[in-house]
């Protein structure tokens, strides 16, 4: 893996794929990381085999990039400045783009941000919470900064606080990760991301929010619906991975 400066911060990220592919940039969920959410399901593999050339990054706070624990540093203008910033380093000039849950949020910030740099988006596990907010998270940041898991009794913590114990995250740079990067989006900012979209979220997703009415704010979005998939098994659905295949292959 490879770093990048954004920010002041170093960043890691992968680029595979000949220059001359064109180009699709992968942003992890809130507590994954490139590895967990695009390598080891198999979706670096699948789009490379696809014809793409596919780079992955760790989020600020993430994986093997730098973590700050200053809540100020994780808003998604923030988040969104380091996806700029890679495509910048990368000489990339237009790229599609897939945001899983939190990444999600952060392409659409990078959508608005830069319209001429993106030509198709993917919003995976994310819907209409992109405007309306995907619940109370202040009691996973209290779950994250616990003595242990076993002092965790909200189910939603639990189950964030075992997913960071299990990947060995800094839970501190989380914690003030998901204090700032759930910033909200108007109606009319989501209407403005005029690309061509997929929305996929998971039937039994209970955090991600309607992606129907999500797609019915956008001039150009469609729907995939990940049958019998929750919010953390969605990512890595092969039904989904077709799916986007399908969609990317779309000429626009």
């Amino acid at each position: 893996m490879d770093t990048f400066t954004s920010d002041d911060l170093q960043l890691a990220y992968t680029d595979t794929g000949e220059r001359e592919r064109p180009a699709i940039l992968l942003v992890h969920g809130f507590a994954s990381s490139m590895r967990v959410n695009w390598i080891d399901t198999g979706w670096v593999k699948t789009l490379g085999d696809a014809g793409y050339r596919v780079i992955a990054f760790d989020h600020r706070g993430h994986g093997r990039s730098a973590k700050p624990t200053d809540e100020a540093a994780y808003t998604p203008q923030k988040m969104a400045g380091d996806v700029l910033a890679l495509l910048d380093n990368l000489d990339i000039p237009r790229t599609a783009i897939f945001g899983y849950s939190m990444g999600a949020r952060v392409s659409a910030f990078t959508a608005l941000a830069a319209p001429e740099r993106i030509s198709q988006i993917v919003f995976g596990g994310l819907g209409i919470g992109l405007v309306e907010g995907v619940g109370d998270w202040d009691t996973i940041a209290a779950a994250l900064l616990a003595p242990s898991l076993d002092d965790v009794t909200d189910p939603r913590g639990r189950m964030f606080r075992a997913f960071a114990d299990r990947t060995q995250s800094d839970r501190h740079a989380l914690a003030a990760c998901i204090s700032t990067s759930r910033q909200e989006l108007s109606e009319a900012e989501v209407g403005r991301i005029s690309q061509p979209t997929l929305i996929g979220v998971g039937t039994s997703d209970d955090i991600a929010g309607s992606a129907d009415r999500l797609a019915a704010l956008m001039p150009n979005a469609r729907v995939f619906a990940i049958e019998g998939r929750d919010h953390m098994l969605s990512v890595g659905d092969r039904t989904f991975k077709a799916e986007v295949v399908r969609f990317l292959g779309e000429k626009t």
